[in-house]
């Protein structure tokens, strides 16, 4: 397997990838039209042909065997620029009065714009089959090799939405009992008009004031910061990262926000560059490795460690994969963090 960025001649298999995403995950609708748009924009990113306002860089891993795309991640460069990022802010509102004993925390929900500028991982994706061997931590980590090599294209912090709470049916308990009051449309019908960027909408009927969740049912009190049980290896594994929840919810799903400084993440932090050496079987524990090229960038997943000058050693398949030579420069990190 090997991370590398999305071409155009990969259109058919990523519009196959985002019929079996399902609901929630909203930057990858199984619209042809738009996900064309995704390729094309994301061509551009990789090309450095784009502000950073719409720059949205698009991985695909790829079976090196038989050449079929069984994943996506990505990354959008800074969020909000070019049009407004909502989420929630969850606050609390205090109300007290000693003349008749009352004291009481109530739990609010702002709409802000607070995470706009950010970084954002997005389109993760990874098809049932093959999440197994460490195809998942390559297809997300992989991303943090691309932040490290190239920080300038990037801002300083960086985000993830993680998916919300619904159920097989695609039903979402907070949208229920919140959004579907003033949208007057299921959760997946919004989840859909957002993903495909017809997003004035959600400034136009969504409420201005604090909500109290209080008025909520407890059915959706309860989600509130929560993950789909898919979900939760991915906030586990960014949470490993260094990512870290701040209390801001999706509108739609009441999914969390994690977030942590580009610097602090911890693959990007402890990456090191080194030198590519030929080996048959090389030993050690798992690393990414990436070849450090930003139009061909390609990432592959190797046993090995950091000998001596410096040096890495690959088998030929994992070389050819990444399209270099013994004695080019990459990037490598762990898969896991050492203790």
């Amino acid at each position: 397997m090997r991370l590398r960025p999305i071409a155009y001649g990969d259109h058919a298999a990523l519009v196959d990838l985002a019929r079996g995403a399902g609901i929630g995950v909203t930057t990858l609708q199984p619209n042809e039209e738009r996900l064309g748009r995704r390729i094309e924009v994301s061509v551009d990113s990789f090309d450095h042909r784009l502000e950073k306002a719409q720059a949205n860089y698009l991985f695909v891993l790829e079976d090196t065997v038989s050449g079929h795309l069984v994943g996506t991640s990505g990354i959008a460069a800074a969020v909000g620029l070019d049009e407004p990022w909502y989420n929630y802010r969850v606050g609390t509102a205090v109300y007290c009065s000693r003349e008749i004993g009352v004291y009481r925390q109530l739990q609010t929900l702002f709409l802000t714009n607070d995470l706009t500028g950010a970084s954002e991982l997005c389109s993760l994706f990874l098809h049932p089959e093959h999440r197994r061997g460490g195809n998942g931590g390559l297809l997300s980590k992989a991303r943090f090799l691309f932040l490290a090599e190239f920080p300038d294209l990037f801002a300083h912090k960086v985000i993830a939405e993680l998916r919300g709470v619904s159920d097989e049916q695609g039903r979402s308990p907070f949208w229920d009992s919140l959004g579907r009051h003033f949208f007057r449309m299921d959760f997946s019908r919004a989840d859909y008009l957002s993903g495909v960027g017809n997003k004035s909408f959600i400034a136009e009927l969504m409420p201005q004031h604090p909500v109290y969740t209080a008025f909520l049912s407890e059915a959706a009190r309860e989600v509130i910061g929560e993950v789909h049980t898919s979900t939760r290896p991915a906030r586990a594994m960014l949470e490993s990262e260094g990512f870290s929840y701040q209390g801001y919810v999706d509108i739609f799903d009441a999914g969390p926000a994690v977030e942590a400084p580009a610097s602090a993440i911890r693959a990007v932090r402890d990456s090191a560059v080194c030198e590519a050496a030929a080996a048959d079987k090389p030993d050690g524990s798992l690393f990414l490795v990436s070849n450090r090229r930003p139009h061909e960038f390609r990432v592959v997943l190797a046993h090995g460690a950091v000998g001596e000058g410096g040096r890495f050693a690959l088998t030929g398949a994992h070389l050819d994969a990444l399209e270099i030579s013994a004695g080019d420069s990459v990037r490598v990190v762990p898969l896991q963090a050492t203790r």
